[in-house]
Formats: C-alpha cells, sequence, structure tokens
C-alpha cells in the first residue's frame, strides 16, 4: 500500500505521529507520507515535527515515511507563495486542497495549484479539461480520493484523467486508523470510479516513482 495523503492530529486527524506510522505499518502501508493540513500561519510549527518524526522512523526501514503539507483553503492567489515556503521549509512534496464538491473551495484553487508547481491535487471536484491538461503538461497528479464526500467526483477525474492524459494517484486522506485502507480496498474504489485494472496499477506505480525519487533525494 502506497498512500501519501493523510493526517495526524497535527491537524484534524485522531493520531500521534508514532501511532499514526505504527497503524499504518500494520495496513500493510510500505510508503506512507503525512501531509497534515497547512497554512502560512501552522505550516512552520507542524511540518518540521513531521519532518523529525520521518527521519527517525526511517533509520528502521519498516515503513517509508515522507514529510508532506496539505495546503487547504489557502487563497489561490496567495498558493505559489505557500507551495513556496512549503518546499523552503523542507517538505518532501506538496498536495493542495482541491475543488471537491463538498466544501467551499475558492473557484480557481485548482488551476492555481498546478500553476504553483504543487506535486498531487487533492480530491479536484469537478476539474475542467483545461485544468486537467495543465496538470499533465505540468506533472501534477490528481488524487482519486478515498474519503467520504471528496469521492463524490472520482468519476469524472478518473474520465478527465484519462482524456487529457493526466497521471492518476491515489489518496486515502485518512484521518482516523480506520480510514487507512489496505490496497485491496483502495483498488477498489479506484474501479469504482471506473479504472481499469491497467489503469490502477499504473496510478500506484506513479505513487511509488515518486516516492521513492524523494526519498533517494535526501
Amino acid at each position: 500500500m502506497i498512500d501519501l495523503h493523510t493526517h495526524t492530529l497535527l491537524s484534524d486527524g485522531a493520531l500521534t505521529l508514532a501511532e499514526h506510522i505504527r497503524r499504518a505499518e500494520v495496513a500493510g502501508y510500505r510508503f506512507l507520507g503525512i501531509s497534515d493540513h497547512a497554512d502560512f500561519a501552522n505550516l512552520p510549527v507542524i511540518l518540521p515535527q513531521v519532518l523529525t518524526a520521518a527521519a527517525w522512523e526511517n533509520k528502521l526501514h519498516r515503513v517509508a515515511v515522507l514529510a508532506g503539507v496539505e495546503l487547504t483553503h489557502v487563497r489561490p492567489e496567495q498558493l505559489a507563495d505557500a507551495t513556496a515556503m512549503a518546499r523552503q521549509s523542507g517538505a518532501d512534496y506538496v498536495i493542495v486542497h482541491g475543488e471537491t464538491v463538498a466544501e467551499p473551495v475558492v473557484e480557481g484553487t485548482n488551476r492555481a495549484a498546478i500553476a504553483a508547481g504543487a506535486d498531487i491535487l487533492a480530491h479536484p471536484g469537478l476539474i475542467t479539461l483545461a485544468d486537467a491538461q495543465l496538470a499533465a503538461e505540468k506533472g501534477v497528479m490528481l488524487e482519486i480520493s478515498g474519503k467520504s464526500g471528496h469521492c463524490l467526483t472520482n468519476g469524472h477525474v478518473a474520465q478527465t484523467a484519462r482524456q487529457t492524459g493526466a497521471a492518476l494517484i491515489f489518496g486515502s486522506d485518512a484521518h482516523t486508523p480506520e480510514q487507512m485502507p489496505r490496497r485491496a480496498y483502495a483498488e477498489k474504489i479506484m474501479r469504482g470510479a471506473g479504472l481499469t485494472t491497467e489503469e490502477i496499477f499504473a496510478a500506484f506505480a506513479n505513487a511509488q516513482r515518486f516516492a521513492e525519487r524523494k526519498l533517494q533525494g535526501k
């Protein structure tokens, strides 16, 4: 299992970092991304803690942990600055909380996140073909979400990615241990979005290549 979109109690998740990592290990995770909700105010506080937890865990070579952030409800015109701030602060990767239909995300966030060079656009809702095309050109991965509410447009995201060649990735958006899916269940979610077996394997291959590249760069 490879999942780069999870949350701890550093934002609105349930678990401490150590327990979060252990729960992921028990669920069969090989690569775990911790990407707590962040903005200009809390990013300097939470990211160093995730980086520290990841560094200690990665000494043991049991679960490969990456330290990311999910820029959440940052205004579109400020996403480039927030993305740069995250990278300068040492984030392994940057997720942007996309225009899910379940929450009042500012219109234009999807386009701004892609233009800012985020690594992953989470639950991008009714993403336009133009935005998906830009994501394909800039190498921004679009998420198939495992989270209730955010998953409502998974089928649209899958279809739009197929039309434009945008890369897909699975993200559980887990906030509790019960929301950490094993690989077989994650594949069922993706199949429910209309993806073929080959497309599902390709999405996990995207995630593995990305994670390995980030870890090797350290």
